[in-house]
């Protein structure tokens, strides 16, 4: 029996260390692509899309923002994490040593976060917490952040707008926020309020959740951003804070920016994957319960 502990513990250092070296060259890779898109130097930020870390292309596109932007804080907020291996904010921990804050509703995905090496390695702290429009800003002052920073990502499946909406102890550079592409261009909606909403147990279908990129762009407004684009996926908008927005990204009208998303979410009553036209998914979510946001 202590043999095979043995070699069981062995299997997992070594494991570790392969992960390690894998995510390793990763970061090399990236390190490649942002030295490449320096010399074509394209404004576009779809041009300057690449992943390491992130779920699409977001990676690319924070780097070509920290390219155009002054960004005095060096320190991002990043919200429905999981366990941070997929993210929009670790490449920007460990390639740019930024430090930041990460929150999950799940226990052991924060458990996970805080026994990965990148825990000890940077500066980053992870809280367990079911997001509310009522206990953001709380959850946020508590981890020492205030005023300025550098990045906010938010992708928590739901309240998104409404989370959005509420913050007011910090002050992003950029914002990257989840849009439901299903309520197209030219609705300003979203989901109503409900601090207990998971997007699972909403509606067995799971593609009502968020807002519309209208009603995003017009809340951006209102805060003070600019709307410069979405991920060519068609699942993040990308704002920047108008007083720091260079000349060089332009800004863009919901319908310039808008990209309609390929990818296919929607479940049966059963539970399964099943493959519904843009019309049928409309169909099912104007039956259901929308606020809107003009």
């Amino acid at each position: 029996m202590l043999n095979i502990l043995k070699k069981l513990k062995q299997t997992f250092r070594e494991s570790a260390r392969v992960n390690g070296q894998l995510e390793e060259m990763n970061q090399a890779i990236g390190r490649i692509e942002i030295r490449q898109l320096e010399r074509i130097d394209s404004n576009d930020i779809l041009a300057n899309e690449f992943k390491v870390f992130s779920q699409n292309g977001e990676d690319g596109i924070i780097q070509f923002f920290l390219r155009k932007l002054v960004i005095k804080e060096k320190v991002f907020i990043e919200f429905g994490v999981e366990n941070y291996l997929e993210s929009n904010t670790r490449f920007l921990l460990k390639n740019n040593n930024w430090s930041g804050l990460v929150l999950d509703g799940s226990k052991d995905n924060i458990n996970y976060i805080k026994n990965d090496p990148i825990y000890w390695k940077h500066n980053l702290t992870a809280v367990q917490a079911f997001i509310t429009k009522d206990n953001i800003n709380e959850l946020i002052t508590k981890s020492g952040i205030i005023g300025e920073i550098g990045l906010l990502s938010i992708d928590i499946d739901g309240n998104d707008y409404w989370i959005w909406e509420a913050i007011d102890v910090i002050n992003p550079a950029i914002v990257i926020i989840e849009y439901n592409f299903r309520f197209g261009k030219y609705k300003a909606v979203t989901i109503p309020y409900d601090e207990n909403f998971v997007r699972s147990k909403a509606h067995y279908s799971t593609i009502y959740y968020g807002a519309s990129l209208k009603a995003l762009v017009q809340l951006g407004k209102k805060k003070g951003y600019t709307f410069v684009g979405c991920n060519s996926t068609g699942c993040n908008a990308f704002f920047v804070r108008t007083d720091l927005k260079p000349s060089e990204i332009k800004e863009l009208t919901v319908e310039e920016g808008y990209v309609a998303g390929k990818f296919r979410e929607s479940r049966n009553k059963s539970g399964k994957l099943i493959c519904l036209s843009h019309q049928e998914e409309l169909q099912i979510l104007s039956s259901l319960p929308l606020v809107d946001a003009q």
